[in-house]
């Protein structure tokens, strides 16, 4: 689970205005928001900058690793 689709809404962004900000395709901004797609560590940088986030805000999913170090 990635939070691109949270945080292009935040911004007022729609996919083809992201797409066009980082240089990709819509295609490729629908797919990762959609967990279809891994985007390569170089594209993950520019969405987050472009997102004004970072990367463990919008790709690591902080409960489920909370919730593991709690169980074990």
């Amino acid at each position: 689970m990635n939070r691109v689709r949270e945080y292009r809404k935040k911004q007022g962004l729609s996919q083809f205005a992201l797409a066009e900000r980082i240089g990709v395709a819509r295609q490729t901004i629908n797919l990762i928001e959609n967990d279809k797609y891994n985007p390569s560590l170089n594209l993950c940088i520019d969405l987050a900058k472009t997102l004004g986030t970072d990367l463990n805000t919008l790709f690591w999913d902080v409960t489920a690793i909370e919730t593991k170090e709690t169980s074990d």
